[in-house]
Order: structure tokens, then C-alpha cells, then sequence
């Protein structure tokens, strides 16, 4: 007894510490954008930022906008192959489409997304005899898909083209290059690691089968066209000139993102946009500016305002019955 509960004492100590240590490194970030956006924005031309978004082509954004609904689309390929992996398979797509939707554009602005994902997710699986274990599950995989598609793009892009992550994280070509092969090569271990048998995760009633190999394949497919759809809606709403490579902007949207759900800040509010105005320095900041607030109009505003409005006629339908 003695020594389960030294085992317990000292798993709590560290998840503590994690948590402390996760804490500081988010405040870290937002108060690094903070500054950065603070020195950039000083001098703005408010008028001029209005002027270039009353000035977008409309059909222009009108491709970002389904560029960004593909993604989101992708997002509930996430929840499936979530709920398919942990044997859920009486839930039906449709289900798991506006589970997804409303818990990740609810979840992302909010912030919280474990706690308010969670309880959206928890309001329409508990329908369908879900427990919290599968949620908690469910959060995993999407979790795994996330950052297997994250790690597989960041990592192609650093070899590729390393100043287009340098431009944010300031390391010479070298070392983003490193960091790149490093993220492709454990990637890769771990889809050999996937082979021989089926792995698991966790422990008793929260243990979870991982995806084969070949699953898992699919798990970076489905994250990288996440990650392709919503960096080309950002690269078609830029500013025309000077010309930048899709490949480039990939690699700093994605990097921009990764910080921003690193600060834990809702809606990765100013975070983003702090990192993509360091990394495009080429561009006029009023331009800019604008291409980012059209960005999170239509990638984080407009799907929570839907997404709140499905939930609300949901809940009067159930009530209603």
C-alpha cells in the first residue's frame, strides 16, 4: 500500500509540475505577442486596414471561405476515424459531423478546448451511450491526428524551405532543417513501431488501441489536407504583391497556428496574428492586417456564430419533444 500510494503521490506532483510548466510557457507566448503586436501596430492606418477590406475581390473570398469549409470538413473525418477507433461504430457520420463542428469552432474560441470540446461533445454523444472514457478517447485520437498532420507538414516544409520557418522562430536554415528531419524520422519510428502488433495507449477502463500502421497513414492524410485547405484559404486572401510561394506561407501558417494553440489563448487571439505579421515583413502591415481579419472573420467568427446557432436550435428541438 505504501507504495501505491508514493506512486499516486508523485504522479499527481508531476502532472502538477506539467501543468505549471505549460501554464508558463503559454504566458510566455502571449506576452511575447502582445509586444510584437504592440511595435507592429503602432502607427497603423485604421482607415486604410477598412478601406483594403471593403476593397477584397469578392470572389476572392469567397474561394477562402470554401477552402476553409473543406478543412472544417476534414475536421469531421477527425471525429469519425476517432469514434471508429475506439469501436464506436453505432454513431452515425452525421452525428459526428456536428459534434465536431460545434465542439472544435465553439472549443477553439472559447479556449479550454479539453473542458469546452469536451462538454460539446459530451451534450450530443451521451445520446448514444457514450462514457467519458470514450470522450476522453475520442479527444486522443483527434489529438494524434492533429499533431501527426501538424508534424508531417512543419517537418516536409523546415527541409524544403527553412527560412520560411526561420522567419518566425529566428533559427539559421541549418537548424530548422534538423528539426524538420528530426520530426519526419519520428514519425516515421512510430509508424514502425505500429508494425509488428497492435499498441495501445493508457491504462485500464482509458486504455485505447492506436490505428495500424496503415490507419495511420490515413490519420496524416486527413491531418495534412486539414492543414493544406486552411493555409491555401490564408494564401489566397494575402495582399497581390510582392508574390509569395504557397509552400512558404504554408510553412508559417502552420507554425503561426502551432503557437497559437500552444499560448492556449481562445482563438489563438493575437498569437496568430502576431506570427504571421513577423513572418511577412515584405507586405504593407494595413494589407496584411486586413487579409488576417478577414482570416479569423471566416475561419474562427463566422463558423462560432453558426456553430452557437446549431446548438441553441438543437436544444429547443430536444426540449420541444
Amino acid at each position: 500500500m505504501p507504495d501505491v500510494t508514493s506512486f499516486i503521490a508523485r504522479s499527481i506532483r508531476e502532472k502538477i509540475c506539467w501543468s505549471r510548466a505549460g501554464f508558463v510557457l503559454s504566458l510566455l507566448i502571449v506576452a511575447a505577442a502582445g509586444v510584437v503586436l504592440f511595435y507592429m501596430l503602432r502607427g497603423i492606418d485604421a482607415g486604410r486596414v477598412l478601406d483594403v477590406i471593403g476593397s477584397k475581390p469578392a470572389h476572392v473570398v469567397m474561394l477562402a471561405a470554401v477552402c476553409i469549409g473543406v478543412a472544417y470538413v476534414t475536421l469531421t473525418f477527425y471525429e469519425y476515424f476517432s469514434l471508429r477507433t475506439i469501436g464506436c461504430t453505432q454513431v452515425p457520420y452525421r452525428v459526428a459531423a456536428l459534434a465536431s463542428f460545434t465542439s472544435y469552432s465553439i472549443g477553439h474560441n472559447l479556449g479550454a478546448t479539453v473542458f469546452t470540446a469536451g462538454a460539446m461533445r459530451w451534450r450530443i454523444y451521451s445520446a448514444w451511450k457514450l462514457s467519458l472514457s470514450d470522450i476522453a478517447k475520442m479527444a486522443f485520437i483527434t489529438g494524434l491526428t492533429f499533431w501527426l498532420g501538424n508534424v508531417f507538414v512543419l517537418g516536409i516544409g523546415m527541409v524544403v524551405a527553412p527560412d520560411a520557418a526561420g522567419a518566425v522562430n529566428r533559427l539559421p536554415s541549418l537548424a530548422n532543417q534538423a528539426i524538420g528531419l528530426l520530426g519526419l524520422a519520428a514519425i516515421a519510428a512510430y509508424v514502425l513501431w505500429l508494425i509488428p502488433r497492435p499498441r495501445r495507449a493508457g491504462a485500464g477502463a482509458w486504455s485505447v488501441r492506436l490505428p495500424t500502421a496503415p490507419l495511420t497513414l490515413v490519420q496524416i492524410g486527413i491531418g495534412v489536407l486539414d492543414l493544406v485547405a486552411a493555409g491555401f484559404g490564408m494564401y489566397l486572401l494575402l495582399p497581390e504583391a510582392p508574390e509569395v510561394d504557397f509552400l512558404t506561407v504554408l510553412v508559417i501558417y502552420v507554425t503561426a497556428t502551432l503557437l497559437g494553440f500552444l499560448s492556449h489563448a481562445p482563438g489563438s487571439l493575437g498569437v496568430f496574428e502576431a506570427a504571421m505579421l513577423i513572418a511577412l515583413p515584405q507586405f504593407v502591415r494595413e494589407e496584411l492586417l486586413a487579409s488576417l481579419l478577414i482570416f479569423r472573420c471566416l475561419y474562427f467568427v463566422l463558423p462560432l456564430i453558426l456553430a452557437v446557432g446549431v446548438m441553441m436550435a438543437r436544444e429547443v428541438l430536444l426540449s420541444a419533444r
